[in-house]
C-alpha cells in the first residue's frame, strides 16, 4: 500500500511499503512553502527514473561504457484544469565513449517498451526525445 500524509499547509509526505519518502509542496503562491516538488514535478521526476533505469540497464547489457547521465525534461501543460502535460521532451545526455547506434536503440526500447511512465504520460502528451554524447576528455 502506497500512503501520502498531509503535514501542514500545502505539504505532503508520500510513503511506500518500504518506509522511503518523498516530501511534495506548493509554491507560497498557493499555498506552500517549496519544501519539496509539486506532485506534477514530481510526476515528471519518475519519468526520468522510469526511462534512465531502462536506459543504463539496457546499456549495461550491452557492455556500453557509460560514465556519467542525465535527462533534461521539458514539458508544456494544457492551460485548462487539470491542466495535464500535453508536451514533454526529454534530452539524454551521456558522457563516454559510447556507440550511438546502440544508445539510440537502448532510448528506442524504454520508450516504446519498457517505461510504463511514458506509456501512460502518452494518452495525454506527445513524447519526444533526442540525446548527446559528450566523449571522455
Amino acid at each position: 500500500m502506497q500512503k501520502v500524509v498531509w503535514k501542514g499547509n500545502m505539504l505532503f509526505e508520500g510513503e511506500n511499503e518500504r518506509g522511503l519518502k518523498t516530501t511534495m509542496d506548493a509554491s507560497p503562491q498557493h499555498g506552500g512553502n517549496n519544501n519539496g516538488p509539486a506532485p506534477m514535478e514530481v510526476f515528471l521526476h519518475s519519468l526520468g527514473g522510469c526511462t534512465g533505469m531502462d536506459v543504463i540497464s539496457i546499456l549495461r547489457k550491452m557492455k556500453e561504457p557509460v560514465e556519467e547521465f542525465y535527462i533534461e525534461i521539458n514539458a508544456e501543460r494544457a492551460p485548462e484544469h487539470p491542466r495535464v502535460y500535453t508536451r514533454v521532451h526529454l534530452k539524454y545526455v551521456f558522457k563516454g565513449n559510447l556507440d550511438p547506434k546502440k544508445v539510440k536503440r537502448a532510448i528506442e526500447l524504454s520508450s516504446n517498451k519498457y517505461c510504463s511512465v511514458t506509456a501512460m504520460l502518452r494518452k495525454t502528451a506527445e513524447v519526444t526525445y533526442d540525446y548527446e554524447i559528450i566523449p571522455p576528455e
